[in-house]
């Protein structure tokens, strides 16, 4: 009897324990609400393509049952009513046999959650729950929602990527040049007619004429005469002078006789025309004449214009040498007794209008440089390529035919037919920048990240480190990108400035950009809500909208604005 009763009695303890824990774990769900959860960023955001989930869970004093076991899952709602679970965590009571974090009944606890997962478009107005199922007896937690939806705005970038054209050389006016001489007799200064009929003198003459029949444009004549330096220091600086005066006299009389033949030299006979350059006695073209010469003592002649600085000693000197002097008369002196006649002249290259209509119709009749200018010259990018694409033909080594080819085929998002004339053109250059810098924008609309910066590194020029700025945006280092971006006033600037926290920043790069779109409007209605400046934000995306009414939609589920959701103002500015 005492045995049945013994048994009855140990039956109905073991079951009131279990009651008891029961009990225990049910109260868990019932105090839920002490539970304190706080998620960095809330919203979450979008960064680099992911979304970093943290979370931060503590759990009151005399909470967690001791034996209890449970299972945490923290789980995207997503638009359309799917669901993304993460990955669960389980935590135990202190006195539970399972595997897990413990939690103390008596002191409670904390976790920290932190989870990085790729981010879809349907995270834009979706919210982060945390589920939870006490093991012990599949209990559910009620789901209980702890951050509201996913922040995309990095992902607004645009491709406004810096592309480098390569420059033509083309010059509207060519520099022209040619020179003759006059030379004289010892102690003269009149000119020979037997001079203005040298063959150097017949090959100027003809110059001229050639000139003046193609239009070009005569800057003036430059004359510097000389003496040889075998009489006294007087006479030959006034020798000297006088052989310039004949020389420009003699130029005016063949400028006036070409006239004589219908001929345009009426510019020939001003006086401004001509400028007299150095005159006097000729020492330096006497000593190279001699170092380039075969005469026997010329080491000797050298040494003495080494030795002496004064003229007559010098002359003295060098006529003791009797039979080297000799040829030095013959050879050396009748060549320093001249006059040096410099025609500085600019040949006009063709009009814009030839150029344009001649790079359509015959772009064979035009040089490379010629081609490349008259690409500039139309704004048709049709047009633009074509005339691009017939410098290559003709040019096949000129890397920058292949590079302005690829350039236009970027700007028509032909991006494959890009990347194959910029990797001719790093063929041709392989460490030129500006075609390093292409490549990278190449790499980057196809979206290999690394390639591109590889190459904006390679190229460092100043376009390639604002290019390096946006792939910084898309890797989600904004304070980089901000940096890279420097001051140039772009959209993407002013994202790059707005990620990292700069809202003036942003403002100033829009303000002094020059755009007005209507994404131009939507970012701004961006950067003033993160500044809580309700009324700009209505008045900007009723800007953006009124230019593109596909951004009302946008602006539904962009979590920017989730603080004015239930604003009547904002409502109506997007309905």
């Amino acid at each position: 009897m005492r045995k049945q009763q013994f048994q009855i009695l140990s039956a109905l303890c073991i079951a009131g324990i279990g009651v008891a824990g029961c009990n225990g774990l049910s109260k868990m769900i019932k105090d839920a609400s002490k539970i304190s959860y706080s998620v960095t960023p809330n919203p979450l955001q979008d960064n680099g393509d992911s979304v970093a989930v943290n979370i931060s869970v503590k759990y009151p004093a005399e909470y967690f049952n001791k034996k209890a076991v449970v299972t945490v899952t923290p789980t995207f709602k997503l638009a359309g009513g799917k669901e993304q679970a993460l990955d669960p965590v389980t935590l135990v009571g202190e006195s539970a046999t399972a595997a897990g974090t413990k939690i103390n009944y008596k002191s409670g606890g904390s976790i920290n959650y932190n989870k990085k997962v790729a981010y879809t478009p349907d995270m834009k107005m979706d919210s982060l729950v945390i589920k939870a199922t006490i093991t012990n007896n599949k209990k559910d937690f009620p789901a209980m929602k702890i951050a509201n939806g996913t922040i995309a705005t990095a992902l607004l970038i645009q491709n406004d990527d810096k592309l480098v054209m390569a420059k033509d050389n083309f010059q509207k006016t060519i520099p022209e040049m040619d020179t003759t001489h006059i030379y004289y007799l010892i102690s003269q200064s009149g000119v020979r007619p037997a001079e203005m009929k040298s063959e150097e003198m017949k090959k100027f003459n003809a110059y001229v004429e050639n000139a003046v029949k193609e239009g070009w444009k005569f800057d003036g004549i430059s004359v510097s005469a000389y003496a040889s330096p075998d009489g006294e220091t007087d006479m030959n600086q006034h020798l000297a002078d006088d052989r310039a005066k004949t020389a420009i006299k003699a130029m005016k009389d063949m400028f006036k006789e070409m006239e004589s033949k219908k001929m345009d030299t009426k510019f020939g006979a001003d006086d401004a025309f001509y400028k007299t350059g150095t005159t006097g006695l000729d020492w330096d073209g006497f000593k190279n004449s001699v170092q380039s010469s075969n005469i026997k003592d010329k080491d000797l002649i050298i040494r003495v214009l080494s030795m002496y600085t004064d003229h007559d000693q010098r002359m003295k000197e060098i006529k003791n040498m009797t039979k080297t002097y000799s040829e030095l008369a013959e050879h050396i002196l009748p060549k320093l007794r001249r006059a040096i006649i410099q025609l500085n002249a600019e040949k006009m290259s063709r009009t814009d209008a030839q150029l344009s209509q001649l790079a359509t119709s015959h772009p064979d009749s035009l040089s490379v440089e010629e081609l490349l200018y008259a690409a500039t010259l139309t704004t048709d990018m049709n047009q633009k390529l074509n005339i691009y694409m017939s410098a290559e033909k003709q040019n096949p080594n000129d890397w920058r035919c292949a590079n302005n080819v690829g350039y236009v085929e970027m700007m028509q998002n032909k991006v494959s037919d890009a990347d194959g004339e910029f990797q001719k053109a790093a063929k041709l250059a392989p460490s030129n920048a500006a075609v390093a810098n292409n490549q990278g924008v190449v790499a980057r609309w196809k979206g290999d990240r690394k390639t591109a910066m590889d190459d904006f590194k390679k190229s460092g020029s100043a376009e390639a480190n604002y290019n390096m700025g946006l792939v910084d945006i898309q890797m989600g280092n904004y304070a980089d990108a901000a940096t890279s971006v420097g001051s140039n006033n772009t959209f993407n600037a002013a994202l790059a400035k707005l990620l990292n926290g700069d809202l003036a920043g942003a403002k100033s790069a829009l303000d002094a950009s020059g755009l007005d779109n209507a994404w131009v409007s939507y970012l701004r209605a961006v950067i003033a809500a993160r500044g809580g400046d309700k009324a700009d934000v209505v008045n900007q995306l009723k800007a953006a909208i009124n230019k593109d009414a596909s951004l009302k939609t946008q602006a539904q589920s962009d979590c920017e604005f989730l603080k004015f959701q239930n604003d009547n103002e904002f409502k109506a500015a997007i309905q």
